[in-house]
């Protein structure tokens, strides 16, 4: 018996990414130099922010907790997965595979949150320049993450709960490179009615309501773009907009595709390849598009740098 509620499957295997023998070795060091990227590039922004006084403001607050968050999900898979690409049977506990689920649903929905508030702050500096500090105050800022938090461990725990209840028989093959919530549901020997429902609920709140707010904070924040008279600070303006908008796309879009839908829909491939988007590709884009290109980031890196 294993550790879970009336689950007979004490182990599942991970199939991995691709079962293609000649692929495994490339895309082993393509999704390690990632990962590499991803932690040293938030991991820098992490101490620059911390050393640097001239950071600490509210934009640079949830940058803060953003390459947190990012440093944190991504090593909560890809070690794993790494590990599939080596090993001819990447095999993971019952206990060790919902505790990956945890605190996946965690770090996304966290990280769907910390977005949300950026762009708020983000229409708080452009819209109302005057109010900014008063509006986006420690105390705000504060609350947002912990509501960001808050979401994020109701939501996890939401879909771990779920997934617990369930009966795996048998069938202990999941084909895909972490433990996710469809590639579980399709091994259940039980209804999955419920979880089914819990994932459409859980999963359209934490994408509709957040988009629906960024969607809004971005047409007042291009509103005041197409008043600047300059040139120059509208394409510098419209340039950030951009990137930020893009990375959100990518992650909302690849999230939405992935969960929205029934669990037999689409090809598990299919969502494979979604997932990469969302799981490893976001996580190593945040630090360029957010940070990278920022000029107090430069500034604050050349400092760091002399002062050693």
């Amino acid at each position: 018996m294993a550790p879970g509620n009336n689950s007979f499957v004490t182990e599942f295997i991970l199939l991995g990414l691709t079962d293609r023998p000649d692929l495994q070795l490339p895309l082993f060091f393509l999704f390690l130099g990632i990962y590499m990227v991803t932690v040293l590039g938030n991991l820098g922004l992490i101490i620059l922010i911390a050393l640097n006084s001239h950071l600490h403001t509210p934009m640079y607050f949830f940058l803060f907790n953003l390459s947190f968050i990012d440093l944190c999900y991504s090593s909560v898979f890809t070690p794993k997965m790494l590990i599939n690409f080596t090993s001819k049977k990447n095999i993971i506990s019952y206990i060790g595979c919902m505790a990956q689920l945890y605190f996946f649903c965690f770090f996304v929905i966290s990280e769907i949150y910390v977005l949300t508030s950026m762009a708020y702050d983000r229409y708080v500096a452009i819209y109302k320049p005057l109010l900014y500090n008063a509006t986006m105050s420690p105390k705000v800022c504060s609350s947002f993450m912990l509501g960001s938090y808050l979401m994020a461990f109701s939501g996890a725990m939401a879909h771990t709960g779920c997934m617990l209840r369930l009966t795996f028989c048998d069938a202990n093959t999941i084909n895909h490179y972490f433990c996710d919530v469809h590639p579980l549901l399709q091994l259940s020997c039980t209804s999955t009615y419920v979880n089914e429902l819990v994932v459409f609920i859980v999963v359209g709140i934490n994408i509709i309501v957040p988009s629906f707010t960024i969607f809004v904070s971005y047409c007042l924040i291009l509103t005041n773009i197409l008043h600047i008279k300059s040139t120059e600070g509208r394409s510098k303006a419209l340039s950030t907009c951009s990137s930020h908008i893009i990375a959100i796309s990518l992650f909302f879009g690849s999230s939405a595709f992935m969960y929205l839908k029934p669990s037999a829909a689409g090809s598990m491939d299919e969502e494979k390849i979604s997932s990469v988007f969302y799981t490893n590709v976001v996580s190593v884009m945040n630090p360029l598009i957010y940070s990278l290109r920022n000029k107090d980031v430069k500034t604050a890196l050349r400092k760091t740098l002399s002062s050693r």
